[in-house]
């Protein structure tokens, strides 16, 4: 497969599913605020701080209120993570390879981005603004499902699955640390009703409400953050997703399991190790934020790891070549 094929359909994925998990940054928000109690102040800045787009939002629009954040985060064209924004540089990609992908999948996908565009151009009615982002969620699972049942699993589509895991795992680890930024004023509020209605809020933002209450019964923090971090059968969990990446690595390489030939390979493979052997005692007593810190940066490596291997240019081998890379255990 071309690097610009393959470059396409895996930041076709990642567009999509960063869009997606957006609109559930916003949809957690509005979920909170009806549940607040009242008197209690609106916090929006939590979200730009989760997306790391502050320093542009405060350029641009200086107070973090809800109209000048959901503005930004969903129509804003000039911020490229913006909803509207991820949507057409998606929808760029999948033009560039419509003879890879199925015509389903380019219809869907360019179905969906007519919606936002159409929304983006008339002002947004607040008691329907969380219908609208459901609606965003249901249209990018609605992708998902048309690009695992009508686009051939071979190269493509595992490429499509590296990029959609691992923007999702980046996405959760945000969410949950979102957490730790809104609402709470003092940490007498731990534990109180108000807290654990947050917990639910979160918990439905990544659609795992129902499959953590089946789980675990009575929802705690340090219960919602084994289960979204460390589980390994719900498919939004952190752990789920990158041995979802890996596994579809492995499948492109040709590379046997639990060895490694190639830097993407071992840093994904690191990654799952690490959460193989973590426990959630383990990343509560060092902090869920520092821990969240250290994730996101080890997973931005693996990231520019995999660019690096596939989609970059490389210039071609001299006439002596080295030799040729052994077989190595993934620590």
């Amino acid at each position: 497969m071309l690097s610009r094929v393959a470059n396409s359909i895996y930041w076709m994925s990642r567009y999509v599913e960063r869009a997606e998990n957006v609109a559930r940054f916003i949809d957690v928000n509005l979920q909170l605020l009806l549940d607040a109690p009242p008197g209690q102040e609106q916090q929006w800045q939590p979200l730009l701080n989760a997306t790391a787009d502050q320093d542009e939002f405060a350029q641009r629009y200086g107070q973090a209120t809800q109209d000048n954040v959901v503005q930004f985060l969903a129509f804003d064209p000039r911020n490229p993570n913006s909803i509207l924004s991820c949507l057409q540089a998606a929808r760029e990609n999948a033009r560039g390879v419509r003879e890879v992908i199925s015509s389903a999948m380019w219809l869907q996908l360019n179905k969906f981005f007519l919606m936002v565009r159409e929304a983006a151009a008339a002002p947004m009615d607040v008691d329907l603004a969380a219908e609208f982002f459901h609606e965003i969620i249901l249209s990018s699972q609605l992708f998902t499902g048309i690009t695992d049942a009508t686009m051939t699993h071979g190269a493509g589509w595992h490429f499509s699955q590296i990029g959609r895991m691992i923007e999702r795992a980046d996405k959760v680890s945000r969410i949950l640390d979102m957490k730790y930024f809104i609402l709470l004023k003092s940490p007498q509020d731990a534990g109180t009703s108000f807290d654990l209605i947050q917990w639910g809020a979160v918990l439905r933002s990544v659609s795992a409400f129902e499959m953590y209450c089946k789980r675990h019964g009575r929802i705690s923090p340090r219960g919602v953050v084994e289960f979204l971090v460390l589980d390994r059968e719900f498919p939004r969990s952190i752990r789920f997703c990158l041995r979802s990446a890996r596994d579809s690595l492995y499948v492109i390489t040709g590379t046997p399991p639990s060895t490694f030939r190639y830097a993407p390979e071992k840093l994904l493979g690191q990654l799952c190790s690490d959460l193989e052997f973590i426990t959630v005692d383990d990343i509560l007593r060092c902090g869920f934020h520092e821990y969240t810190d250290q994730f996101q940066t080890k997973l931005n490596l693996a990231a520019q790891a995999i660019f690096d291997k596939f989609f970059a240019f490389q210039a071609p081998p001299s006439p002596i070549s080295a030799p040729a890379a052994n077989l190595l255990p993934i620590a």
